[in-house]
């Protein structure tokens, strides 16, 4: 919470979770401690209210958003689910950028009984064809998930759905899963750039790189899976799943953005105290500023870390 000089205004932030969803404004003559608590009681109600809200409300929609979003960033944002997610055993968060006019890229995240289910996709192009395609396998993924269906399973369900859909459209993605309480960490990788590993402030080289495999949309998933990885996480390790619009970013010198520069604005910002959806926007800021403030591709980042209890 910030206060002015005179104390006659308070700016008190609205957060879900650990996400900071807004601020609340309040103005008085001079707010004491007893007023401040009533103005953060209410503004965790007027947080819960527009979280609550926003979903089928379009005149909350409207006041969030600063500009009209594009038919396919439309069809994606009603696929995927909240930015973050956790319990007291993980906790996943993400971001989509650039907001309003997103092709291809998606991702999602969710919990089930001890596990948590992770997805990053990223379908080739940035028309509505791609954002179809995403949100297609979003649909794939969660139907065998649900039904029981393991990463393998998903990952021919996809390859089978786009091949009976959408014909052609070549698509990468990581599907990964989460053991929360022994922190066994799987993952299938189709074309998409590697996890990151980061533990106690760095990247572990290599750790989660395996042979590259196949994109989804040739036809080679149909019957033979892509193979499943395994790795065991230590407590407080993270995990970080990018599409390449991150590391691939040019700056007009022609610069790229590069893994170690993702890597270490992550780090430093979570080494600050910043919680990890607030390190993920440091992230794009930095990542918008290399690029003169004007995405060329999709840029996604799936941020998860595992904190077991004692």
């Amino acid at each position: 919470m910030q206060l002015s000089r005179d104390r006659s205004i308070a700016w008190v932030p609205m957060v879900d979770g650990i996400e900071r969803v807004g601020v609340m404004r309040v103005a008085g003559t001079e707010l004491g401690e007893e007023v401040l608590e009533v103005c953060r009681t209410l503004a965790s109600l007027a947080t819960l209210v527009v979280i609550s809200k926003a979903a089928h409300n379009d005149v909350l929609v409207i006041r969030i958003r600063t500009r009209p979003m594009t038919l396919q960033a439309e069809l994606l944002w009603a696929f995927l689910p909240p930015r973050t997610i956790g319990t007291s055993q993980a906790t996943s968060t993400a971001v989509l950028e650039p907001a309003y006019d997103i092709g291809g890229d998606a991702f999602d995240h969710s919990f089930s009984d001890g596990t948590l289910h992770l997805t990053l996709l990223d379908a080739m192009g940035h028309d509505l064809a791609s954002g179809a395609a995403s949100a297609t396998g979003l649909a794939a993924c969660r139907s065998t998930r649900r039904a029981g269906g393991t990463l393998p399973d998903i990952a021919t369900t996809i390859e089978r759905t786009l091949e009976q859909w959408i014909p052609d459209r070549l698509m990468t993605g990581i599907l990964a899963h989460l053991d929360t309480h022994r922190g066994e960490f799987a993952w299938i990788n189709c074309g998409h750039p590697p996890p990151l590993l980061i533990r106690d402030g760095h990247v572990v080289p290599g750790a989660l790189e395996r042979p590259a495999q196949l994109p989804f949309g040739l036809g080679f998933h149909n019957t033979s899976p892509p193979p499943l990885h395994r790795a065991r996480l230590q407590p407080l390790d993270r995990v970080l799943l990018y599409s390449d619009g991150v590391t691939e970013a040019r700056s007009a010198t022609g610069a790229l953005f590069g893994e170690d520069r993702l890597a270490d604005t992550v780090i430093r910002s979570m080494a600050s105290g910043s919680t990890a959806p607030e390190a993920l926007r440091r992230l794009v800021l930095d990542l918008l500023t290399h690029q003169d403030q004007r995405l060329h591709d999709d840029a996604t980042i799936l941020l998860t870390e595992w904190h077991p209890t004692a």
